[in-house]
């Protein structure tokens, strides 16, 4: 186990709270390990009925997983502690989309990444003021994993692959509106709804929260789907980049220049994740699709090299391999998405 995270039953609730405030509660591969026993050891505990994911304090529900470690990984051992990471943070993602208990997560503050993997699934998601929900992975040579084909595929129109390519940031507010919460409540009323759903008949959980719950601000992202839909249109990343060209207009250039700092080769990954997981019925086979591509992406120069422009020397100034979307062929593509070896799949818990 791990302080990193704390684990206790109130009531008839196992609570799990992240407890890493000074990395925002990004993931480690003890705190994955140390989630996944609780999971395990209340699935079959009749005396717990429902499971709460919350976080100590701090500004981050959880910003994502350990990214300088993963680095290291492909930096110092051909990816090899780091597909452990992968494997393992994707069997917990399984676990608690599969739980046969209410999960609520509670996304208060920054939900990034592996926040959003754990978050995700959990029956109750509650945004608050607070919440900040992103999947910026293309910034730094990544994808949007941890189920987030999954996720981001089945929300409306075209506004997944826009928050996939762009790593746009959702308040909580529009959150809600997209489907990502279930509920918005104000975070004074996040320990009252905490306590209430230890105590009282779990049946009640959604009724606890809407009870808690006050109507959001309107969201400027769900305002902006019109043109989201019109210039994301495509799943060729060439097409959506001539679409935002040939649109003068503010939104469209503060897109485009976004876009032009994102690795062509993870954005032409990212939009054909989406449009696979689409057609998928089975998450475990979404999880097991991932993993594949994590397990190329890790090694590949983007990755550690966006991670030392925007996280190690701040620098801002990645040199992507291949530098533009021309350059990115489809059979490299194609090479994400191919079957490894049988003993090296992905296997739920």
């Amino acid at each position: 186990m791990t302080s990193e995270i704390l684990t206790r039953i109130d009531g008839h609730a196992g609570i799990i709270s992240l407890n890493r405030s000074s990395a925002l509660n990004a993931l480690t591969l003890l705190m994955v390990h140390a989630m996944t026993q609780a999971l395990l050891a209340w699935r079959d505990d009749a005396a717990v009925k429902c499971v709460v994911i919350d976080h100590v304090d701090g500004r981050g529900f959880c910003a994502g997983g350990d990214i300088a470690f993963l680095r290291n990984s492909a930096i110092n051992d051909g990816g090899v502690s780091g597909r452990k990471f992968f494997h393992d943070e994707y069997q917990l993602n399984h676990l608690l989309f599969t739980f046969p208990k209410p999960v609520v997560a509670f996304m208060d503050g920054i939900t990034m990444g592996g926040g959003v993997g754990i978050s995700q699934p959990a029956r109750f998601r509650v945004a608050t003021e607070n919440t900040k929900f992103a999947m910026p992975e293309t910034g730094i040579g990544l994808f949007p994993d941890v189920g987030g084909g999954w996720y981001l595929s089945r929300l409306e129109g075209r506004m997944g692959q826009f928050l996939a390519l762009t790593g746009s940031r959702v308040a909580g507010a529009g959150c809600l509106a997209l489907g990502l919460a279930t509920h918005y409540l104000p975070s004074s009323a996040l320990a009252d709804a905490k306590a209430r759903i230890a105590n009282e008949d779990v049946e009640r959980i959604d009724g606890i929260l809407g009870t808690l719950s006050e109507t959001p601000p309107a969201s400027k992202i769900v305002e902006t789907l019109s043109h989201i839909n019109r210039h994301f249109a495509s799943d060729q990343f060439e097409d959506i980049l001539l679409s935002l060209e040939g649109d003068k207009s503010e939104w469209a250039m503060k897109e485009l220049a976004t876009l032009r700092t994102k690795s062509p080769q993870t954005c032409k990954v990212a939009l054909r994740q989406l449009s696979e997981s689409l057609k998928l019925s089975d998450f475990a086979d979404n999880m097991a699709m991932e993993y594949r591509i994590a397990s190329r992406v890790l090694v590949r120069p983007d990755f550690a090299e966006g991670v030392r422009a925007v996280i190690v020397d701040k620098d801002n100034a990645p040199k992507w391999d291949p530098a533009s979307a021309e350059g990115v062929t489809e059979d490299l593509i194609d090479d994400f998405f191919a079957a490894l070896p049988a003993q090296e799949e992905w296997k739920p818990l």
